[in-house]
């Protein structure tokens, strides 16, 4: 099995992160603020450079006003599988 961050799968997450974070209107300053952390850390994980665990997805959920099981299900609808 190929590392998932190669995969269409993890593409499809990445695109669901940055679309989320767009609708929402935050920028990355405004989110890495909401998860004190920087803005660097924010852009490496959305360009697929840092992993997320599900703790810090929850997180990010959190962050943008969304629902962690939202998300985890549109991530899922748009897994190719």
């Amino acid at each position: 099995m190929a590392k998932s961050v190669f995969t269409a799968d993890y593409e499809a997450f990445l695109e669901l992160l940055k679309e989320r974070r767009n609708r929402a209107k935050i920028t990355q300053v405004g989110l890495a603020e909401a998860l004190v952390t920087t803005q660097s850390s924010v852009s490496k994980v959305e360009r697929g450079e840092r992993r997320l665990d599900v703790v810090e997805l929850k997180h990010w959920c959190d962050a943008l006003g969304i629902s962690f099981v939202g998300f985890t299900r549109e991530l899922e609808r748009r897994m190719v599988n």
